[in-house]
């Protein structure tokens, strides 16, 4: 026990010698550390470079295939309380999902914990885009990601416009997204019908490759256009009877590193949506 926190001892200090060195100068607005992915993402996109003390432990594991763009640039958080009470930020921001006593143990030491719930519409998305935007003290440019997503949204409509297509979201194992998902947004922000309704489906739930056959949807929604099966979920959407009726030009693919949060990568996310549209139907 002693020496696991002697090694958290001197990743927090490490961790704050790469946050201060190379900038003598303090960051204008708050100094803030991110305990979670999906906050890492908001936080890279809206605050200066020089505010960020740190982000989330998954911030460089590109195996979580959210890899947000710069976050190699930033010293990378244990996922522990220890580093971030000797960092001493003025504002942390975290999932509502993450560990429950790291975040209670922040708390009681009067840190400024700010926990952002997952969001459950593309209305709450823009709210947590600009609440993200105030609290770094840069809210023109979350209006800006905003203005963003909103123009993603606009473009996917246009792209979406006088087709009457019924889509499927699959994920590995034959998981459908429902409606209450991030992609079962983005397809009905975009005007578009999804088929998982038709099978029970609301939040998500898993189908038999005989269910996804018989529905016939005109296309399905996946994250990955590989051909590779690097494990049995993986294999599901490469079977040689859904891909007998669903090849390459019938499957629209939306990335899911983009669907994952529900933050300012939607926009990314819709603007895939808009481009696959007008590759399957010219």
């Amino acid at each position: 026990m002693c020496g696991q926190r002697l090694a958290l001892r001197r990743l927090a200090f490490a961790i704050l010698g790469c946050a201060l060195s190379g900038n003598a100068a303090l960051a204008a607005g708050p100094r803030i550390v991110s305990m979670n992915i999906c906050t890492d993402q908001m936080l890279l996109a809206i605050a200066d470079p020089d505010q960020i003390m740190g982000l989330s432990r998954f911030s460089r594991d590109i195996r979580q295939g959210l890899l947000p763009k710069g976050a190699a640039n930033f010293p990378r958080l244990s996922g522990g309380a220890e580093d971030i009470l000797l960092l001493k930020p003025d504002v942390i921001v975290a999932s509502a999902f993450d560990k429950r006593a790291t975040r209670e143990i922040l708390k009681a030491n009067g840190l400024n914990l700010v926990e952002f719930p997952v969001p459950r519409s593309l209305a709450d998305v823009r709210d947590q885009i600009r609440e993200m935007g105030a609290l770094v003290g840069h809210p023109d440019r979350a209006a800006a990601e905003v203005g963003r997503l909103d123009a993603a949204i606009a473009d996917a409509k246009r792209a979406a416009s006088n087709r009457h297509l019924r889509l499927l979201p699959l994920s590995r194992r034959g998981w459908i997204p429902g409606r209450d998902s991030f992609v079962g947004a983005i397809l009905a922000e975009a005007g578009l019908t999804t088929a998982a309704g038709e099978l029970g489906v609301d939040f998500g739930g898993f189908v038999s490759m005989e269910e996804i056959i018989r529905l016939r949807p005109d296309f399905l929604v996946v994250s990955d256009a590989g051909d590779r099966a690097e494990d049995d979920g993986r294999a599901f959407l490469l079977h040689p009877a859904l891909e007998h009726f669903y090849p390459h030009e019938k499957r629209i693919v939306i990335p899911e590193r983009m669907t994952e949060c529900g933050g300012v990568m939607l926009a990314d996310a819709l603007s895939a949506l808009a481009a696959e549209l007008r590759r399957v139907t010219p």
